[in-house]
């Protein structure tokens, strides 16, 4: 890929045109014009935002572009050495300065009236900024950004020798559907072998991340982690306690559907105990779903599905894929998992994944193609933070149209093929559900005691799986794969407190399906109108606007996994 083929959204005004953005003294000459410049009115008020925003978007497409380079080639040395030299040498002097200008901002917001309702929630967002810097923190933010490099790297270079041959952590996932239970088990026994070679440098990554986040939180006057995190993640709609409520009304409403969605496979396969190897897998029997045999028709049978749902959005996939803007298929070296970033001067969304040719990469590109439409159509936003919504909306986005493609994957599928694959989808919103409840809960114990060691740990984690459904699944002789499996959430390692938004969002997606099934034409006027608000307005309006309540109590889940039991055919 060449991103430099990637126009700009606009022209710079501000930021020269081959300003070299790799280096400290001319991004430290942007910010220091900035402070200086003089402010006398209102209206050079909005005009010195929208230079600094400018600077924003081309410094934050600089990184973004760096990181894709780096996770599409993380054996690569040049790759990790330049997105390394960023991260240490540019991002402190901007977190620094950034600081600086955000007071700026607060005391002339103080002078001039500008309009509330426009810059309600970005003048919030700059004291919640303002309010947790700490000049001494920067230093510590850079080594766990390089702690994150660090456990990519390591994650990428995991290779897999599998019936003769070298094979990705991704590429492995397919023989966990292979019928024959005997590869099966070998498959999932060689990756699980492989990723526990490396557990002792994860558990000692982790360790070290703990430590930093504490002394982070402690400097900036918290008395622990998880209130500094929520600051800065920007959480005002709601606290931790709203959380666990979440995790009490998982384990309450939708343990009990997994419990019976685990039943009716072991029986439809015929076993006394499932094991591990044994969730993926049809459980009738049958060959694994095969969407396509070659990478190109991924796209193109998306962009179908795409043009079904909505003609605006299918075109603007196509334009995506037209840029070169889709890096799809596994390879060796590259990271796993799948992502969108939005290169933000472009305003073009990028999407990153793994294929290997089986039925959750449709659901993949599904889910990023979703993000990428969020990035497209609040692209005309002036304020580059505007053009990025709250997590918890974000994925709304994705999984909304995950959902929404239920009726139009004849592209893929014949019509049998069609019900499996979203039969299957449906079982992994109930997983999804769990997996979230379960994996916030842990991140929440282990912030709230952070000198705990790698065995209180470990116990801690065997404890909550047993709340949410462990013993459903028979771990027997696996123990040391069961304590280690949370190493493959690289949430956990790389954005903290960053999961509960999959929880929210996917009920908030339901939801959205639900309005589709009901009137889909107003269901998509109102998925396009919440995404083009971007970040603009507060998390409850953004949900509002698309037709949803953000809401993640009892009264709101029950209905909704009352319809999935429904489409499922479970009874009780």
């Amino acid at each position: 890929m060449n991103f430099d083929q990637i126009k700009a959204y606009k022209v710079r005004q501000f930021v020269g045109k081959d300003a070299a953005l790799a280096d400290a003294q001319t991004v430290v000459a942007y910010y220091k014009k900035l402070i200086d410049e003089q402010v006398d009115s209102a209206e050079s008020f909005e005009e010195w935002l929208i230079k600094y925003s400018e600077l924003g978007a081309a410094l934050s497409q600089k990184g973004a572009i760096l990181y894709i380079y780096m996770a599409c080639q993380t054996d690569d040395e040049s790759c990790s050495e330049k997105y390394k030299d960023f991260i240490e040498n540019i991002v402190p002097h901007i977190k620094t300065l950034e600081d600086v200008l955000n007071k700026k901002i607060l005391e002339l917001a103080q002078s001039y009236d500008l309009d509330e309702e426009r810059y309600n929630v970005y003048f919030r967002n700059i004291r919640a900024d303002q309010e947790i810097f700490v000049k001494e923190n920067v230093v510590l933010e850079t080594k766990l950004e390089l702690l994150s490099q660090k456990y990519q790297t390591i994650i990428g270079a995991m290779m897999v020798e599998f019936e003769g041959e070298e094979r990705t952590l991704p590429q492995m996932a397919k023989y966990l559907r292979e019928p024959d239970r005997v590869i099966r088990e070998a498959a999932w026994m060689a990756l699980t072998k492989r990723r526990l070679k490396d557990k002792d440098a994860l558990n000692e990554i982790f360790n070290e991340m703990i430590a930093l986040r504490r002394k982070i939180a402690l400097n900036a006057g918290f008395d622990g982690y998880c209130k500094f995190r929520f600051k800065e993640l920007h959480r005002f709609d709601y606290l931790p306690d709203d959380c666990k409520e979440y995790h009490e009304v998982i384990e309450k409403l939708v343990v009990p559907i997994l419990a019976q969605i685990y039943a009716e496979r072991k029986l439809q396969m015929g076993l006394s105990k499932l094991r591990p190897w044994d969730t993926s897998v049809d459980p009738k029997g049958r060959a694994a779903l095969k969407p396509f045999n070659e990478i190109e028709k991924l796209p193109k049978g998306c962009e179908s599905i795409f043009r079904s749902v909505d003609p605006e959005l299918g075109e603007k996939f196509v334009s995506m894929h037209e840029q070169g803007l889709l890096d799809m298929e596994s390879r060796k070296g590259k990271a796993p998992g799948g992502f969108m970033s939005t290169l933000d001067e472009a305003r073009r969304p990028f999407i990153f994944m793994n294929a290997v040719g089986v039925d959750q990469d449709v659901r993949t590109l599904l889910h990023e193609g979703g993000h990428a439409f969020h990035s497209m159509l609040s692209a005309h936003e002036k304020i580059v933070d505007y053009r990025h919504a709250p997590m918890e909306f974000c994925e709304v986005a994705s999984m909304s149209m995950e959902l929404i493609a239920y009726d139009h994957l004849s592209t893929f599928y014949s019509e049998e093929d069609i019900d499996r694959s979203n039969k299957r989808h449906l079982e992994d919103v109930i997983v999804t559900l769990v997996w979230v409840a379960l994996i916030d809960l842990f991140q929440h114990w282990i912030y709230e005691n952070p000198e705990h060691t790698v065995e209180e740990r470990e116990q801690a984690w065997l404890g909550f799986r047993k709340r949410f459904g462990c013993d459903l699944i028979d771990w027997s002789d696996l123990n040391e794969q069961h304590i280690n499996m949370w190493h493959a959430q690289l949430h956990i390692f790389e954005v903290p407190f960053y999961y509960i938004e999959y929880g929210i969002a996917q009920i908030g997606a339901l939801q959205l399906w639900k309005r589709y099934k009901q009137d889909p034409e107003k269901a998509i006027d109102g998925y396009k109108k919440g995404l083009s608000l971007g970040g603009s307005r507060p998390l409850p309006e953004l949900f509002e606007t698309a037709g949803i309540k953000f809401d993640f109590s009892e009264t709101t889940i029950r209905p909704l996994v009352e319809m999935v039991k429904k489409e499922l055919n479970l009874k009780g």
